[in-house]
């Protein structure tokens, strides 16, 4: 299992909400490009950029994080208002790793079809995709987990692969930001419900035992740590040695 450093941007300064909560934000004193060049000098390949104004319609952050992205080896897992097949293929093109889709995928019900079919020469752009599943109480929430959709969790997980779809970062809300321990059991859930899903985990994780105990789940892929590393619950220095095994064990 890989670990993947989060970065949450909101008003282009790097932020954590707690719960989702847009009135409850922190704000730490290092900027976007700052940060992404310290996880880069300690070796992580993959940072995870979230546009909290993006995931609210708000696109006033997006040429700022895009000027910061460009400059930047690593490899980016970006969400926050991916909305049109179009932009998909934007971001595609323009060098993003994985793009995360949320908001639309549920809201629309063509959207994962369309973007299924979406191929141009070499690349299939559905292999780039990321299906974000944020829960809470197994309700899925969208639009900055502002909203609840009617669809149950089960059902959507298997319409998504039905299509092809077999990467979900999943969200457990109830401990996003709260350092409070990882929603195992709800990952554990999705990870028999299905033996083929690549399952990014994310929300609460707080120590270094919150990720052996994730690790310990059999076919997690990796998990996305945000809050603990500014919070200097987790290091740098751990995220760095870990990660140097997994890809030893890969």
């Amino acid at each position: 299992m890989y670990i993947i450093p989060a970065i949450d941007v909101l008003d282009k300064k790097v932020v954590r909400l707690r719960e989702g909560n847009y009135d409850d934000v922190t704000t730490y004193d290092i900027s976007l490009e700052e940060q992404i060049k310290m996880y880069h000098a300690n070796g992580t390949e993959i940072v995870h950029i979230i546009d909290l104004n993006g995931a609210k319609g708000d696109f006033s952050n997006q040429d700022y994080l895009f000027d910061i992205i460009r400059k930047t080896d690593m490899r980016v897992q970006y969400g926050g208002g991916v909305r049109s097949i179009e932009k998909v293929k934007e971001l595609v093109d323009a060098g993003i790793y994985r793009v995360i889709v949320g908001t639309q995928a549920i809201t629309n019900p063509t959207f994962l079809e369309e973007l299924s079919k979406l191929n141009e020469g070499r690349v299939k752009y559905a292999d780039h995709i990321v299906i974000a599943i944020d829960v809470l109480d197994e309700v899925i929430k969208y639009s900055g987990w502002l909203e609840s959709s009617p669809i149950k969790l089960v059902s959507y997980i298997d319409k998504c692969l039905s299509l092809g779809f077999f990467r979900f970062l999943c969200t457990d809300i109830s401990k996003d930001g709260k350092l409070g321990g990882a929603g195992v059991e709800l990952y554990q859930k999705l990870l028999d419900h299905s033996p083929i899903i690549k399952l990014i985990g994310s929300g609460g994780i707080s120590s270094m035992d919150d990720i052996r105990a994730l690790n310990a789940l059999a076919r997690m892929e990796s998990c996305v740590v945000g809050k603990a590393i500014y919070e200097n619950k987790i290091s740098i220095d751990e995220i760095k040695d870990w990660n140097l095994k997994a890809l030893i064990s890969i």
